[in-house]
């Protein structure tokens, strides 16, 4: 038996309307799309426009060109801080942000941009939007926060963030790994002017699948990260300059988008609230079944409506490592331990350098695996 429990790295099993999705794909179409007139090209760009479609009424986009898709929201990040940020400009971003946003900050910063970090509490909670208002300068020319907190499950004001970033005229993206398809999201009631996505996790698309939203004429101060072949304006031997084109280089991986557009179909058939309402069911039932044992440290908000279904912990005297190697070994539950690419993360409620365990429940588990890791985690803090 295999209790999965790591759906904020992936989530898994993918509905098997995307799998077939995925199949359909390779066996009656297989074809590049927008590279050529014959009908299985035309066939594989209808894919790929539709996909932007169902995504960009998901997002409250009101032009679905205005989405780009990429290989991954880490793709997509770089695509906004390497394109858009010069030496000599200010950024705003918190302490919960993980290493997509952080380490190519960090490379920014050591050629010239100057970084500014909100700190957040020791429970990971974010303290105060208006902390931001009194942290912008002239030089400020980007504000960028993750949507959730992949540590701790904090979920972050997007939308009094994005109002305060709309006061002064400045740039507003927001890293969605943790709650596309789980949370609602509209980028216009949210001012959200960039939205970075990624496939493979709350939207139920396979991996190497992802996605940028940049609202109109941002896009004119955005550089690509790579310049190459669009399938458009081929006469032409400069890039173009237009959504979605302009960070469309190479190939797409229409095999993905395909799936990625069952997933997200799979995802509006069934409805984000309840996709919300049983995950914070099972995320309730899992905190109370373990809150009252001595030994157990639990990390972020006991508020559920706070945070989406991530639940960090630790066993003391004991290393994470350690109690998830015996939940994969005797009990065939799959968790994540350690850093979870989110050091600044750990610093902040004071985990760094061995970690947490993480565990992150999607749609497919159950009351039973929640029962299940409660059993094992009592039976590992009595040894």
């Amino acid at each position: 038996m295999t209790i999965y429990l790591d759906n904020a790295a992936t989530t898994w099993p993918k509905p098997e309307s995307v799998i077939q999705a995925m199949n359909q794909f390779n066996n009656l179409i297989g074809s590049n799309p927008g590279r050529s007139g014959h009908h299985l090209s035309v066939e594989a760009g209808r894919i790929v426009f539709n996909t932007r479609e169902i995504l960009a009424k998901l997002f409250g986009i009101s032009d679905p060109l205005r989405i780009a898709f990429t290989s991954n929201a880490t793709h997509s990040l770089n695509i906004v801080l390497q394109g858009l940020l010069k030496p000599g400009d200010n950024v705003i971003t918190t302490s919960l942000e993980h290493n997509s946003v952080m380490r190519p900050l960090r490379e920014l910063e050591s050629q010239g941009i100057e970084l500014t970090i909100i700190e957040c509490s020791t429970s990971g909670q974010f303290v105060d939007t208006e902390k931001i208002r009194k942290l912008i300068k002239s030089n400020t020319k980007l504000i960028i926060t993750t949507h959730a907190s992949n540590v701790t499950g904090t979920i972050l004001p997007i939308s009094e963030i994005g109002k305060i970033a709309a006061e002064y005229n400045i740039p507003y993206c927001v890293d969605s790994a943790q709650t596309a398809g789980i949370l609602d999201i509209d980028v216009q009631k949210s001012h959200i002017d960039i939205l970075c996505f990624t496939g493979h996790k709350g939207l139920f698309g396979p991996m190497g699948t992802g996605g940028l939203y940049i609202k109109k004429n941002l896009e004119k101060k955005i550089r690509p990260l790579m310049f190459g072949g669009t399938g458009s304006r081929s006469e032409f031997e400069i890039q173009p300059d237009f959504m979605p084109d302009k960070y469309e280089s190479g190939t797409l991986n229409t095999i993905g988008i395909a799936g990625l557009y069952a997933g997200v179909k799979f995802i509006t058939d069934i409805g984000i609230n309840e996709i919300r309402k049983k995950e914070n069911f099972l995320l309730t039932r899992f905190i109370n079944g373990i809150s009252d044992l001595n030994k157990i440290i639990l990390y972020g908000s006991q508020h559920i409506e706070d945070r989406v279904a991530v639940s960090s912990f630790n066993i003391k005297d004991l290393l994470p490592s350690d109690v998830s190697l015996s939940f994969d070994e005797n009990y065939g539950i799959l968790t994540r331990p350690g850093l979870h690419c989110a050091p600044s993360a750990h610093k902040t409620i004071g985990t760094f350098p061995f970690g947490t365990n993480r565990i992150s429940f999607g749609y497919y588990n159950t009351v039973e695996d929640v029962d299940t890791v409660i059993k094992a985690i009592y039976e590992l803090s009595n040894k």
